[in-house]
């Protein structure tokens, strides 16, 4: 895989598909996605955890991390972490996690993430940017089980910016 651009989603694994769109990925250009309706549940008791290079490019995964996704480790080791965008995600959410997060900040936030299949899962995400000798030189991302209260507030707030991105 050109790991500079997605590769669309292979519609075969996605057997219940109810969408299909294109992406356009800041940096890396337009993906063919198919997404469902079917929510994964995020399991009790575990972390998704990764680790990007500063251009969002995932360096580490854990197990966790392949297992919600859907995809295999050598897919997502080299991949832009994009390959989880679910279109249901406005620009704007990562506008603010990379701007936090380039500042040298620490970011919270919740994340609508797609999976291979097409499913999706809800993440509360805390990304961290590893500073090393005074220069940012990549990033973790953790995530946990995000409360449903506060899925269904991301979700409004998220319906409304990507209909304000829309008529933009």
């Amino acid at each position: 895989m050109d790991r500079a651009k997605l590769e669309d989603m292979d519609p075969a694994d996605v057997p219940d598909a109810s969408r299909e769109l294109v992406l356009q990925l800041y940096g890396i250009g337009a993906r063919r996605v198919w997404v469902s309706d079917r929510e994964v549940p995020y399991p009790d008791g575990r972390l998704i955890v990764s680790t990007t290079d500063t251009a969002g490019i995932i360096t580490h995964c854990n197990a966790s991390f392949v297992e919600m996704s859907g995809y295999d480790r050598d897919t997502l080791v080299g991949s832009p972490h994009s390959i989880l965008r679910h279109p249901d995600m406005p620009a704007a959410a990562f506008q603010q996690l990379w701007d936090e997060v380039s500042a040298g900040r620490i970011w919270h936030g919740y994340v609508k993430n797609l999976r291979r299949d097409g499913a999706f899962y809800w993440v509360y995400a805390t990304v961290i940017p590893n500073v090393r000798d005074g220069a940012i030189k990549s990033y973790t991302s953790v995530r946990r089980k995000p409360s449903r209260r506060r899925v269904e507030e991301a979700e409004t707030a998220y319906r409304q910016a990507l209909a304000q991105e829309a008529s933009a």
